[in-house]
C-alpha cells in the first residue's frame, strides 16, 4: 500500500493505493480478504468506518442460525437438493443458489478450522435442525452469537496474516463512471484538522461488505453502529435486485435483538402501556376468544418468527399485526416475563398440541416465563442480563423491526456487480429472494465473498484501471464543498435523519400502502434536490451524519421506487411485506381496512425486479431468473478445464 497526497479544487486528501480495497469488517468482508491472501494476492486493503460495529459482530438471536449442506445423519442431501431449496425461495437466480450449495461445505469447515464451535457428536458428524423453509436438517448453531463467533476467528486469521487495515474511514463516495469501479473517496471520522479529513483509495477492485441499508429505517433490529451503504454503490450504477423483499419480526428495543425461539416459547405475558408507564393492558386479549388460542398462536410466533403474510390469517402472524396496531396507536408494546399471562388463567392442557408437547417434553408446564425461560434457555436470560436487562425484574419493549434485506446488489454468480471490479458480498449482495431458509445469510456472506476472491485472484490482478484521477478530482471537489457548507452554527442533520427514518418505517416497512409510499418518495426526492441547501451540521464530527443521510436517503428512494413499481406491475402481499390492496380481503374484520390484502399467488416468483439509479431518477427492469446451470459433470473435462482455467470466470 502506497500513501500520496492528493488535491482538487481547493481541498487535498491523502491517497492510497491497492489492488483490492475490501470495505467492512464483518464475517463477509473479513473472509474476502482472507480468501485472497491464500490465493496469493497481497495488495490487500481493510477499509472499516468501526471496527467493532456491524452486524456480524453485534446481532444474533435465540439461536443464531449457520445453514449449510447436510453432514450428518441417515437422510440424504446434494448440493444440487439444496440448491433447488435456495432456488424454490422465488426470485432467487439458480446460479447463485447452485454457488451457495456447493461451498456451504467447504466454506462452514473453514470456520471449523478457524476455530468456531460448531457442535459434532462423538463420531465427527456435524449435527443439523431444521430451519424456516428447510426440507432437511442443515441448520447448525453455536448459540446466540454464531456470527460474532465467525467473526472473531475470520478477525484473527486475518490479522496474523498482517493484512493492513485503515479504520474509521467512512466510503462517502465510490469512484466510478457508471461502468467501471476506480476507488473510494472516504471520511476520515477521527481527523482534527480539515487537511486530514478525507482520503481516497485508488484500487482495481472493491470488495463490498457493507451489510444491508440498515439505516433507512427507524424500527430496526440492526445494531445501533450499523447503516450500510446500498445508496453509495446505486449511486455509482450498481443495479438494485429484489429491493422489494426484507425480513421484519418483533425485537426488542433497548437493546436490539430478536425475541425468537424460547423468548416466546415460555409464552411471557404482553402488555402495552400510555407513553409514561401507565395503563397496562393486555391488549392481544381484545382480539383472541380464549387464552389458551392466543397463547398457541405467541408460541408459534418463537418457531415463525420473521412476519410471513401467509400466516395472518389464521397464522402467528396475527401477533405481528397487533404488536404495530397497538404501536400505531401512540403505546409502547413489552414482554414481561415476570407474570404469567391473563393473571395466569389458563391450562397447558388447552393449549394447541403443538406448544403442549414442547412445553411437556421441555418439563417447562410450570412457574413464571422467567423461570420457564431460565429452565429451557438460561442463555437467552444471561443475554439481556449481560445488556443490562434483568428479565426477572423489568419488561422488554418491542416493536415489529427491519431484520434483513433479501435483496440488494445485483451480482453475477461471482458476485461481481454490473460495474466492472466492484463485488458486493453479505447482506449487501442480492442473493436472496422472497422467501429463505433461517441462516443461508450467514453462508451466502462466506461463499460469495470467497467466490469474489477467486476471481479477482485468477482474473484481475495488477494495476488500477486508468480513469481514477478525474473521477477522485471530481468526487474531492464535490464532497469537500458540501463539508464546508454544511457547518453551520446551528445542525439540523441528527433529526432530519430521525425523521426521515421514521416517515421510512411507518409507509416502507412490512406495511405498505401505494398512497403513503408515493407521497414520502416525493418528499424523499425533495430532500435530495435541496440536500446541499438544507442540511446542516454544528461541528466537525457531526459531517459524518450529513453523509450517511445522504446515502439513506438515496436508498430510500431506490427502496420506495422499487416498492411502487411492484404495486403497479401488479405485484401482491408475499414474504414479509403486506401491500394493502381494496380488492383483497381482510382476514378478519376487526382490522382497519389497511389490512386488506391479495396474497401473491406465485406466479412472478420466476422473475427479478432490477433497478438502474440514474440522474436521480429510478430505471425498471424485470427479467427471468436464471435457472440452475446443467453443466457437464464428466470428470475429465471438468479435470482438464480446472487444470487449464481453474475453471474461474
Amino acid at each position: 500500500m502506497l500513501e500520496e497526497r492528493f488535491s482538487a479544487g481547493g481541498f487535498s486528501a491523502r491517497l492510497c493505493r491497492c489492488n483490492t480495497a475490501v470495505v467492512g469488517t464483518g464475517a463477509a468482508g473479513y473472509n474476502a480478504a482472507d480468501r485472497l491472501w491464500q490465493l496469493g494476492q497481497r495488495d490487500i486493503l481493510i477499509v472499516t468506518e468501526n471496527r467493532l460495529a456491524g452486524t456480524s459482530r453485534n446481532t444474533g438471536s435465540d439461536k443464531q442460525t449457520y445453514y449449510k449442506l447436510t453432514l450428518s445423519g441417515p437422510e440424504g442431501d446434494s448440493v444440487r437438493e439444496m440448491a433447488e431449496t435456495l432456488f424454490s425461495g422465488q426470485c432467487v437466480d439458480g446460479d447463485i443458489a447452485l454457488c451457495e450449495a456447493a461451498l456451504s461445505a467447504q466454506s462452514f469447515l473453514k470456520l471449523v478450522e478457524l476455530g468456531v464451535p460448531f457442535p459434532r457428536n462423538r463420531y465427527g458428524e456435524y449435527i443439523g435442525y431444521k430451519t424456516d423453509h428447510d426440507p432437511r436438517r442443515r441448520a447448525t448453531s453455536v448459540g446466540p452469537y454464531t456470527s460474532r463467533q465467525m467473526t472473531e476467528c475470520l478477525e484473527q486469521a486475518v490479522q496474523a496474516k498482517g493484512i493492513p487495515m485503515l479504520d474509521h474511514l467512512q466510503v462517502i463516495r465510490i469512484l466510478s463512471d457508471g461502468h467501471t469501479a476506480y476507488g473510494l473517496l472516504c471520511l476520515d471520522t477521527a481527523a482534527r484538522e480539515e487537511t486530514d479529513r478525507f482520503v481516497l483509495i485508488q484500487c482495481k477492485n472493491i470488495v463490498y461488505a457493507t451489510g444491508g441499508p440498515a439505516g433507512m429505517y427507524a424500527d430496526s433490529v440492526y445494531p445501533a453502529g450499523h447503516y450500510g451503504a446500498t445508496g453509495l454503490a446505486l449511486e455509482a450504477g450498481v443495479k438494485g435486485k429484489n429491493l422489494t423483499e426484507w425480513q421484519y419480526g418483533l425485537a426488542s428495543v433497548k437493546p436490539r435483538w430478536n425475541v425468537s425461539g424460547t423468548y416466546m416459547q415460555v409464552l411471557p405475558r404482553v402488555y402495552s402501556a400510555a407513553e409514561d408507564g401507565s395503563d397496562e393492558r393486555e391488549f392481544l386479549m381484545d382480539f383472541f376468544k380464549t387464552p389458551a388460542e392466543m397463547l398457541s398462536k405467541l408460541f408459534l410466533k418463537g418457531y415463525q418468527w420473521p412476519f410471513d403474510v401467509r400466516k395472518v390469517a389464521g397464522g402467528s402472524s396475527i401477533i405481528d399485526v397487533l404488536v404495530y396496531l397497538e404501536r400505531c396507536k401512540g403505546r409502547r408494546v413489552y414482554l414481561d416475563y415476570r407474570r404469567n399471562p391473563v393473571g395466569g388463567a389458563f391450562s397447558y392442557d388447552e393449549l394447541e398440541p403443538e406448544a403442549r408437547d414442547y412445553l411437556t417434553r421441555a418439563g417447562a408446564c410450570f412457574g413464571t416465563p422467567v423461570e420457564r425461560l431460565g429452565h429451557m434457555n438460561a442463555p437467552a436470560v444471561e443475554f439481556y442480563r449481560d445488556k443490562g436487562v434483568d428479565l426477572a425484574r423489568e419488561p422488554l419493549e418491542i416493536s415489529l423491526c427491519a431484520q434483513h434485506n433479501n435483496g440488494g446488489l445485483a451480482i453475477d454468480c461471482w458476485w461481481q456487480t454490473n460495474v466492472a471490479g466492484l463485488f458486493a458480498v453479505g447482506e449487501a449482495s442480492a442473493s436472496h429472494g422472497v422467501y429463505r431458509p433461517g441462516g443461508t445469510a450467514l453462508n451466502a456472506g462466506q461463499v460469495g465473498s470467497t467466490r469474489a476472491a477467486q476471481y479477482i485472484a485468477a482474473k484481475r490482478g495488477g494495476a488500477p484501471e486508468e480513469g481514477f484521477e478525474q473521477a477522485a478530482a471530481q468526487a474531492l471537489e464535490q464532497m469537500g464543498a458540501l463539508a464546508r457548507r454544511a457547518l453551520q452554527p446551528q445542525g439540523n442533520v441528527r433529526a432530519l435523519w430521525a425523521q426521515a427514518a421514521r416517515r421510512m418505517s411507518e409507509c416502507g416497512a412490512a406495511i405498505r400502502d401505494g398512497g403513503a409510499i408515493a407521497v414520502y418518495l416525493a418528499e424523499v426526492k425533495a430532500q435530495l434536490a435541496s440536500f446541499e441547501r438544507n442540511v446542516t451540521a454544528s461541528e466537525a464530527a457531526e459531517l459524518r451524519w450529513v453523509y450517511r443521510l445522504r446515502d439513506m436517503l438515496i436508498s430510500q428512494y431506490a427502496y420506495l421506487a422499487a416498492m411502487l413499481d411492484y404495486m403497479q406491475q401488479g405485484g401482491k402481499s408475499r414474504g414479509s411485506a403486506l401491500y394493502t390492496d381494496p380488492a383483497g380481503k381482510k382476514p378478519y374484520a376487526q382490522l382497519p381496512d389497511a389490512f386488506t390484502f391479495v396474497l401473491d399467488d406465485g406466479s412472478r416468483g420466476g422473475r427479478v425486479q432490477e433497478m438502474l439509479y440514474r440522474d436521480g431518477a429510478c430505471v425498471f427492469e424485470w427479467r427471468p431468473v436464471r435457472p440452475i446451470p446443467k453443466d457437464d459433470d464428466f470428470f475429465e473435462n471438468v479435470w482438464r478445464e480446472y487444470r487449464e482455467t481453474g475453471n474461474v470466470g
